[in-house]
Formats: C-alpha cells, sequence, structure tokens
C-alpha cells in the first residue's frame, strides 16, 4: 500500500449535448449521461449511478479485506444499494443509502461471526465513511449445502 494522501484523478470530456467520456489514465472510458429520472435516456451510467455503485464495490472489496484478516471463509457476496436521493431544504442529495448484502458461506460457518464481519465491513468502508447520507444495512446469511 501507498502511504497517504492518495490522489484519484479523473476527467470527463463532453460535447455541447451528448454523451460525457469519464476516464482516468490507465482505465477504460465510460459514457454517462443524465438519468431517467433528469430527462436522460436512462440507459447509461449517470453520476448518481456511479456514486451508488462505489458504494456496493467498496463495501465488498472492503468485506474481502475483512475476512482475509479475519482468516474466514466464504464463497460468494452480493452488495446491492438502493441510493435515496432527496430535496430536503430544497438541496438535492442523498439522504440515505439501503445496503442489503447476501453473504453466501460453507456449511458449518458460524454465521453470527459472519454478520458481525458484514456489520465492520460496512462501518470501515471508506466511501460510505466519506458519504452524509444515513446509512441502513441488511444482512441475509445463505449456508450453502
Amino acid at each position: 500500500m501507498q502511504d497517504y494522501p492518495h490522489h484519484y484523478v479523473v476527467s470527463a470530456d463532453a460535447p455541447e449535448k451528448g454523451v460525457i467520456s469519464v476516464s482516468s489514465e490507465g482505465l477504460e472510458t465510460l459514457p454517462s449521461l443524465a438519468p431517467a429520472e433528469f430527462g436522460g435516456p436512462g440507459d447509461l451510467w449517470s453520476p448518481e449511478t456511479f456514486l451508488v455503485a462505489s458504494v456496493a464495490d467498496c463495501f465488498i472489496l472492503t468485506f474481502r479485506a475483512v475476512a482475509r484478516g479475519s482468516r474466514f471463509e466464504w464463497n460468494t457476496v452480493r452488495c446491492e444499494v438502493d441510493g435515496v436521493l432527496d430535496r430536503p431544504d430544497r438541496v438535492t442529495l442523498f439522504t440515505e443509502y439501503h445496503i442489503r448484502v447476501t453473504l453466501h458461506v460453507p456449511a458449518g460457518t458460524d454465521e453470527h461471526k459472519a454478520e458481525r464481519l458484514v456489520e465492520k465491513s460496512e462501518s470501515v468502508c471508506l466511501v460510505t465513511n466519506s458519504l452524509t447520507g444515513e446509512k441502513h444495512l441488511t444482512t441475509q446469511i445463505v449456508v450453502d449445502p
């Protein structure tokens, strides 16, 4: 790991109308437009979907690290996030993140430990810790045969 601070540089380029190209050195350029809720076509990633996706992605990366550090065996994890965009006090912002985690574990796994590791992962996730909206975590542990 590199020393802090870390810097993440992203560019967005666009003509007067049409698709915005979001890029970062060494990464694939992604097309973006406004979501359907803001009059966009709804068939491309938007700033809103990028932000909510970063919550889910960061949770999984954090869970992998927490599970590895705890020598915890698991099969698969799914993190679904519902980001709630609202206008309290006439300011548009994400007010809540409903984080639903489904963790598949092998038979014989300590399910209580699995739930604690999911909770720890959510509490130390750098993306959710960087956001001001309320976080609501729901966990489902599935024991695979």
